[in-house]
This record gives structure tokens, sequence and C-alpha cells, in this order.
């Protein structure tokens, strides 16, 4: 919020804001507390205390603070980034936002010192750098644990590449897969949500400390400093676009609902496995929830959850959106608004990626009933009519052919598998013992060897293919420098450069 208009009066431009941090407090206390974002803000207070920390790291240079005065400022911005740190730092409570309760707590600690920190800044551009500071961070450790998880789907890819289960399309058997490609399949699906984590990590890596409040600053300042100080690759290009720029946390609430996203689909394949009906996975006791009422029953409540916070991160996406739509350019006060959304979105996403990440381990496939759905042979048809196009046989042929047989075995009331040579080559000569011999699961899916498909040798591809993405996501995640390094990086930078000669 910009310091030249929060708590004006209408028709009276040229106020201030009414706080202890500005020296005033006309505002109604009723008006200061329904507006605050403090309780929200006290999230991004370490980020605050470093920007300020290298905001006036800037202004020394620049000889626009005192270099006595510069280091009081620093010095005791970066104590109280330690104390925030241990969990001992006590702020004021009836200003309007972090912002203020930052520098009305180093007017306390050092006076008038305290006044020169916001020069050639507002807190239009400040909450902006706290709030591109946070998301890089949560997205970081987001993004790095969405790797690990896709880390581990694709080491129990590897462990469960013999047991076959039915693969679904309409909810319907479908064909012949093997549990590790279903492992594979959730990890590709993470896979793409983690792709738009290290999108939005890309999204907000611009400084916008320097813009002001609309316009940028008269004074000598040295963006691309501050930028540096703070682990930016580049200041941000235009001021009156940054202070009203939430386009990274629309990136970083789409990229966080996409994992949510992922995680609930796989959760949803748990919860039907998990069923009497399908039978295909039990889920250990650690995982398991009862029923107050019903004492046989082991609930999948953990996945269950997961999918029902999927709804949260889609509405921190809907709320992002519906609150941008409308805002003319610049800064507007509606953006205070920003910070649910945005704030919640990496707990909530980290939260899921935990309970998942806990609970697969323990959630273990019932080899019998998954082959039992496969034992019919119907899900191998497609496979049988493959293997009449390897004789030669246009695939419209060989599918009518196979289409007969398997009414045929409906109507017998017979499992496909159970169809003999002499029987089915009453459809088609050309099937076949070699043939039938299709229609064994575990053949039809090592029979699958195009890429992308189910065999193991193309499963074996996906695989390589995940780890190495893996590797590149746990790279772009170490490459974002903790708020420890940038404090230390901070502290060791020079107030003054030497003299030339």
């Amino acid at each position: 919020m910009s310091s030249t208009s929060a708590g004006n009066t209408a028709g009276t431009p040229g106020t201030i804001a009414r706080t202890g941090a500005t020296g005033g407090a006309g505002m109604l206390p009723e008006l200061v507390t329904w507006s605050s974002s403090f309780e929200w803000d006290r999230s991004f207070v370490h980020e605050d205390l470093l920007g300020s920390a290298a905001h006036v790291t800037m202004l020394a240079r620049q000889k626009l603070v005192g270099l006595e005065d510069a280091k009081a400022l620093r010095d005791a911005l970066l104590a109280m980034h330690g104390e925030a740190n241990r969990g001992s730092l006590a702020l004021p409570s009836n200003e309007e936002d972090v912002h203020m309760a930052v520098e009305s707590e180093l007017g306390r600690r050092l006076g008038a010192v305290a006044g020169r920190l916001h020069t050639a800044r507002s807190r239009n551009d400040q909450v902006a750098l706290d709030l591109r500071m946070y998301v890089r961070g949560q997205a970081a450790t987001t993004l790095r644990q969405t790797a690990d998880l896709v880390a581990y789907l694709c080491d129990r890819a590897k462990s469960e590449r013999e047991l076959v289960l039915p693969a679904y399309t309409h909810r319907q058997r479908a064909q012949p897969i093997s549990v590790g490609f279903l492992f594979a399949a959730w990890g590709a699906a993470l896979s793409r949500a983690a792709d738009l984590v290290a999108y939005a990590l890309e999204s907000c890596d611009r400084s916008p400390i320097g813009s002001g409040a609309c316009s940028g600053s008269s004074l000598p300042i040295d963006r691309a400093l501050t930028a540096r100080l703070l682990g930016f690759h580049r200041p941000t290009l235009n001021a009156l676009d940054t202070v009203g720029d939430r386009d990274f946390s629309l990136d970083w609430t789409w990229a966080g609902a996409r994992v949510l996203l992922a995680l609930s689909r796989l959760s949803t394949d748990v919860i039907d496995y998990a069923t009497s009906e399908f039978g295909f996975v039990t889920l250990d006791g650690e995982i398991a929830a009862g029923s107050s009422m019903m004492p046989q029953k082991r609930n999948p409540d953990m996945f269950e959850l997961v999918r029902g916070e999927s709804a949260r991160g889609i509405g921190n996406v809907v709320t992002m959106l519906t609150l941008v739509k409308g805002l003319p350019t610049g800064y507007n006060r509606d953006l205070q608004e920003d910070r649910r959304a945005t704030l919640e979105t990496g707990p909530l996403v980290q939260g899921a990626l935990r309970a998942v990440s806990l609970s697969l381990p323990r959630v273990n496939f019932v080899k019998e009933r998954c082959a039992a759905g496969l034992a019919e042979g119907f899900t191998q048809a497609t496979d049988l009519a493959e293997a009449l196009v390897r004789k030669g046989i246009p695939f419209r042929e060989a599918y009518k052919a196979v289409g007969a047989l398997v009414r045929h075995a409906v109507e017998a009331k017979k499992p496909l598998s159970a169809v003999g040579p002499e029987e089915a080559q009453r459809f088609h000569e050309g099937l076949d013992e070699g043939a039938l011999a299709a229609l064994a699961p575990l053949t039809a899916v090592h029979a699958k060897e195009s890429q992308g498909g189910t065999g193991p040798k193309a499963l074996a591809e996906q695989l390589h293919t995940l780890h190495a993405h893996v590797d590149r996501l746990r790279t772009r995640a170490d490459a974002v420098p903790t708020l420890q390094a940038i404090a230390e990086a901070i502290a060791k930078e020079p107030l003054e450069l030497p003299t030339a000669g």
C-alpha cells in the first residue's frame, strides 16, 4: 500500500498514513483494525527485514544515507531478522501492515534515524518485493518436495514392473498395464505440475524495489544492486506496472493448484482401488482411519483429505483472477486481498505433498485381486486383434473377427481366455494358438513397447526421462538463495566502495 494514499481523507491529497510509524494516530481505531493486513503480513516479516537491509545498503552506497546512519539501520534490521528467526521479535500490533510495524519498531530502537529508511521507496514496491521473495522461497520448497515425490514414484515403478492390473477408460476395464506403469503415469502428471512451479519461480525472479509508488524515484538509486543482494536476476521493467503486478501470484496459485490436482487424481485412484469392489490395494493401519460406528471399516481418509484440499487450491486461483480482473494499472488497495490466496498456497500444497509422500509407501497392491481383474481375458481383446495384424491381416478385419469372438464368449458365459484355438478359428483362421497367447496379461503388457507404452523397455525409458527431470527440478530449487544466505550476503556487502587510487 502507498504511504501517500493509505489513510487519506477523501478530497485532502497530501496527507499521510496516520499511524505510529508516521507520527500520527488520527484514523478511527475500528477502521485501522478492519483495514489492517498485519496478521497476514507477519508471514513475510523475514523478507521485509532483509528487503529493508538491502535497500539501506544501496542508499549508503549511493550516498543517500550517511554511513553511520546506514550501519545503525542495517545492523538493527539484521538483528531483528535474527530475533524473528528465534521467534523473539516483538512488533507493535497497532499498525496497518508489517512494513509500518517494522519502521515503528526501528524508531523505538534508533530514534529519528529510522526515518531515513523509507527514502526512495513506497509500501507499494515494498509489499511487491516481500511477496515475490516469499513466493520464491515457497515455490523452491514446493518444487523440491514435488521432485522428491516424483523420484519415489519412479523407484516404486521399478519395483512393481511385473505386477499387472487393468487400466481404465470411461471407468470401464480397458487394457492390462503394469502397476509400475501406473506409478509412472502418476509421476508424469506430477512432473508437469512441477514444471509450472518452476515457471512460477521464474515469474517472481524480478526485483520490484525502487519502483516507488508508481513512477520510480528522482534520487540516484541503484536497483541492480538491491536486486543482486536479494538474489534476483534483474529489476522489474516498468514501475507503474510493477506496483500493480500480481501475475507472479497468479502463476504461483495456479502452479499450486496444478500440483494439488495431480495429487487429487492420484488419490482418487487409491481411494477407488481400496474399495471392496476393486480390492486392488490394502492400506496399512498407520494411514487408514476407522469408523466411529462400523468396526470393520478401514477408510482412505488421508487421500480423501488431499482430494478435498484441492478445492481450496482452486479457490485461491479464482480469488486471484477475480481480484485483479478489473483493476486499473498501478497500485490499488484491493491488492491487499492477495494475501490469503498467496500465503496459503505454499503450506496447503506442501501439506498435501507430505501426506501423499508418507501414505503411498503404506499402500500395498494385492497381486491376486489385480490379476483377477484381467483373468477373463476381455481386456486383452485389442492385443489379440494386434496379433492378427502382425500376421498381415488388416486391422478392421482383425477388429471384427475378435469382436465376434468376444460376443460369442459373452453369450456362452465363458471367459475369453477360456476359448481354445479350434473354437476361435470359427471366427477367423488366424486365431490360432500363437495368436491366442496374446491373451496372457503379462504377455500383453510386455508386448507394448511403443514409446510411452507399458512394455518393460518403454517403461524404462519413461523412468529415465522422469529421473532426469527430477534432477533438473532439484537443481532449479537449489539455485534459490535461502533467507539466511541473503542475510549473510547483505551483512558482508560494504556500505561504501573503496576510493580509486
